[in-house]
């Protein structure tokens, strides 16, 4: 499969309402890609719908694999997580996923590599929301790594916010989940996804608020 948004020195850009589900390699399994860099096994991020009673049978995770579960209820042979969970599994990870009732994901592969990495299964629904770096702003944090720069959250942004410019060093990458968002690269609402390289800075607002899930430090060569 061909590569996509690829250059992750670039700003990406997808507006989710217009991508069309494509079949997985697992029979009622979907997706629709976001960025791939190395074709089908290689680094990717994208949604993925699981049509009830649909199993992707054993595979491994070399380089790790993130999910957020949107809605429905994500299973494997370790658990079964519903709308709001979050997981890190680290590389060499195998499992045999699948969903009785059926669910959409946002999945992230081969991007939390390293021996060190731990297994992460939270319910970010269960998590307090903590006052954020700017006013009107507001953070579940998912995951955080010392040294590295690296974390994963969920903004909530109020209605009316003016965030003041700032930079990204690592680069930054926006799952816009609800609401509107906005900067001078455009403005964006419902279901969206931006990725923002190394080294980009912007001021975002938004008009009637958001809630967005961020990556913070994942493009740091």
């Amino acid at each position: 499969m061909d590569d996509l948004n690829a250059d992750l020195t670039r700003y990406a850009f997808a507006d989710l309402r217009r991508i069309d589900w494509e079949r997985s390699p697992a029979p009622g399994v979907w997706r629709r890609r976001l960025d791939r860099v190395g074709g089908e096994a290689g680094r990717a991020t994208s949604l993925v719908r699981f049509d009830p009673g649909a199993r992707f049978l054993t595979h491994p995770h070399p380089g790790g694999e993130e999910i957020l579960v949107l809605d429905g209820t994500f299973e494997d042979e370790h658990g079964a997580y519903p709308a709001g969970s979050y997981l890190l599994n680290p590389a060499g990870f195998e499992h045999e996923s699948f969903s009785t009732a059926g669910c959409t994901l946002f999945v992230k592969l081969r991007q939390y590599a390293g021996a060190d990495r731990v297994k992460v299964a939270l319910d970010s629904n269960a998590l307090a929301w903590k006052p954020g770096r700017f006013a009107d702003t507001e953070n579940r944090r998912l995951y955080t790594r010392d040294g590295t720069g690296e974390f994963m959250q969920l903004t909530r942004i109020s209605p009316g916010c003016n965030i003041p410019l700032h930079d990204h060093p690592g680069g930054e990458e926006v799952l816009l989940l609800e609401g509107d968002l906005e900067d001078e690269n455009g403005r964006c609402e419902g279901m969206a996804w931006v990725r923002y390289p190394d080294g980009s800075r912007h001021a975002p607002r938004s008009t009637g608020g958001c809630l967005l899930y961020v990556k913070y430090g994942g493009l740091r060569e």
